[in-house]
């Protein structure tokens, strides 16, 4: 039997098997999800605060588990560590040549901070800690970014909503900022009277600075 013949044949025992159920009728497989399933889905925090689970932190408790689980990777202060992320410093460095985008100098909202924490960290044991323990890392990583002093306990009481880069953040306009670029009637052919070449890569001097000096010799496998 041939591979188009066995998959016809195997789409016949579906649908048998399925009652004929395609086109929006129920397949008759699975079941309603439980309440604790979807609870155990829906962990995401929104940049309002709502999903932010009871409990609290302190800076101080989010030291010692930041040094116990996180600081191999971001760095005792949130440096980083080799080529891991640094989590830490970095203010006014949006405009220079080599940014920091930290949580203090980039990121929009507190809630990120907390909803990547519990989704994803430690890396290789994501979701095991437990939101006191969130809270508290949460509170910590604040602190090293001067946004809240030593004694603060985050809960969801309290929890802060924007960081600073926040206002740097907007939604999408390209709806209204590109509307001139989406015609009805677009043209597709001799759109243009007369196409110039206006530059070359020669001319424009893309070569990177460091070979500039070594023009005279020969590239690898250059044959005379």
């Amino acid at each position: 039997m041939s591979k188009s013949a066995k998959a016809i044949a195997f789409l016949a025992l579906a649908v048998a098997c399925t009652g004929g159920a395609f086109a929006g009728e129920r397949a008759g497989l699975g079941r309603p999800a439980l309440p604790e399933e979807l609870k155990a889905w829906d962990i995401d925090v929104r940049p309002d605060g709502q999903g932010l689970p009871d409990g609290k932190g302190s800076v101080s408790d989010g030291e010692a588990l930041f040094q116990t689980k996180c600081s191999s990777c971001h760095g005792e202060f949130g440096e980083g560590a080799g080529r891991w992320p640094v989590l830490a410093g970095g203010k006014d460095s949006l405009t220079s040549d080599r940014p920091e985008k930290t949580i203090g100098s980039f990121w929009p909202y507190t809630s990120t901070v907390y909803d990547y924490i519990h989704r994803a960290m430690p890396f290789g044991d994501a979701q095991s800690l437990k939101p006191d323990e969130v809270y508290a890392l949460t509170a910590y990583l604040m602190n090293l970014n001067d946004l809240v002093p030593g004694d603060f306990v985050l809960s969801r009481g309290n929890f802060p909503k924007d960081l600073p880069n926040e206002k740097n953040f907007y939604d999408d306009d390209r709806e209204t900022t590109e509307k001139t670029f989406w015609n009805n009637d677009p043209c597709m052919s001799n759109c243009k009277d007369k196409v110039e070449v206006t530059g070359h890569a020669a001319i424009l001097d893309v070569t990177p600075d460091d070979q500039k000096d070594n023009k005279d010799e020969k590239p690898a496998g250059a044959v005379e």
